[in-house]
C-alpha cells in the first residue's frame, strides 16, 4: 500500500482551548510552566492533563501509569472543546500506552492537531495508520528548543495559526546527500522508534510513495546503522520516494554519522536531503506528517500541496 494523504485537522484560532499531555516520560515542572505561559501568550487557553506533572510509582522514566497516560490523551482527543493536543515532552513510554487507546472513539472524534516529536513518533504513526489523521512533527512545549529558541516557536505558531504560510519550508542548513527531486506523502520521525515499531500490531507495512523523515538523538553511528539496516531488511524503505534527514544530536562526530547515512541510504536511488533542521537540535522546524509534498534535496526545500491544517 502506497502512502496516501491524510485528513488535515482545522487550524487554531485565538481563544482556543488546547490540552497538554505527557504520553511518555516525566518532565521538569518549571519547563512545563514556561511552555504553558508561552501558549497563553499566543492567546490560547492551555489545560494540563491530570497526569502531566506525575511520575510512575516505580518506573521513574514514565510520567505516570500506562492507563493514566492513555486516559489523558484519550480524553483530550475526544473532548470537543479541545482544539489541539500538545505533547509536553518525549522520552520513553508511548509504546506502552498506544494500544490502550480506544481507536474507535478516536476515529469518531473530530480531528485536531497533534504536536510532538521523538518518542511521540509512535503516536504520529498510530494516528496516521489507525485514524487517518495528519499530525505535526514539532517541538515539545516543555522542551528546551520551544522554551529558548524564537525560530522554533515561530515555526510552530505559523503552522498552527497560519498554515498557508508554511506550505514551502526552506532549510538554510540542508544539503543534498543524494541530489534530486521527489514527490510523496510525508511520514516518519525518530529512527529508533520507527525501527522498534516494526512487527508490532497495526505497524505501517511500508513507506512506498512516501517522503520519509528521519532523525535521532544519542545514538552512536553503529546503532544508527543497525536501525537503518532493520528498516531495509524489513522492506520498509522499498519504494520510498525520497528521504529527509534531520538532526543527529549527541550521535558522535557528524562526519561519522554521515558515512553511515550515505552507506545505508545512498544506494536507494532516491533523493536524500541531510541536515534539514528538524528533530532534537537546538532549533527545530515544524514539519507536517501525512501531507503530500515535493522534496528538492538540492535546494533544501519541502513544498506541500496543501497547508498542513485547513
Amino acid at each position: 500500500m502506497r502512502a496516501a494523504p491524510l485528513i488535515r485537522p482545522p487550524r487554531l484560532r485565538p481563544g482556543d482551548r488546547v490540552a497538554v499531555v505527557a504520553p511518555s516520560g516525566p518532565l521538569v515542572p518549571e519547563r512545563l510552566d514556561g511552555g504553558l505561559d508561552l501558549l497563553r501568550g499566543w492567546d490560547l487557553d492551555p489545560v494540563a492533563a491530570p497526569h502531566v506533572r506525575g511520575s510512575h510509582d516505580t518506573l521513574r522514566y514514565l510520567a505516570a501509569g500506562d492507563e493514566d497516560r492513555a486516559r489523558d490523551l484519550q480524553e483530550a482527543w475526544c473532548d470537543p472543546s479541545v482544539k489541539a493536543v500538545f505533547a509536553a515532552r518525549g522520552g520513553y513510554g508511548a509504546q506502552r500506552m498506544v494500544d490502550l487507546l480506544d481507536w474507535s472513539a478516536i476515529r469518531a472524534a473530530a480531528p485536531k492537531p497533534l504536536i510532538g516529536f521523538s518518542d511521540v513518533t509512535v503516536l504520529h504513526e498510530a494516528f496516521a495508520v489507525r485514524a487517518g489523521v495528519a499530525t505535526l512533527h514539532g517541538p515539545a512545549i516543555a522542551g528546551e528548543a520551544f522554551l529558548k529558541d524564537d525560530a522554533t516557536r515561530e515555526g510552530l505558531r505559523r503552522a498552527l495559526f497560519a498554515p498557508e504560510s508554511v506550505r514551502r519550508v526552506v532549510s538554510a542548513s540542508s544539503r543534498p546527500l543524494v541530489p534530486g527531486r521527489a514527490r510523496g506523502v510525508t511520514l516518519g520521525g525518530c529512527l529508533t522508534m520507527l525501527a522498534t515499531e516494526l512487527g508490532t500490531p497495526h505497524a505501517r507495512s511500508g513507506a512506498a510513495g512516501g517522503l520519509l523523515l528521519l532523525e535521532d538523538v544519542g545514538e552512536p553511528p553503529y546503532r544508527i546503522d543497525r536501525a537503518l539496516t532493520q528498516l531495509l531488511r524489513a522492506g520498509l524503505l522499498a519504494g520510498v520516494a525520497g528521504i529527509v534527514l534531520g538532526s543527529w544530536d549527541r550521535c558522535g562526530p557528524y562526519e561519522r554519522v554521515r558515512e553511515v547515512l550515505r552507506d545505508r541510504l545512498g544506494g536507494l536511488g532516491v533523493p536524500v536531503a541531510e541536515e534539514f533542521g528538524f528533530g532534537h537540535g537546538d532549533s527545530a522546524l515544524t514539519l507536517p506528517l501525512g501531507v503530500r509534498a515535493e522534496l528538492d534535496a538540492t535546494a533544501g526545500t519541502l513544498t506541500f500541496d496543501a497547508p498542513p491544517l485547513t
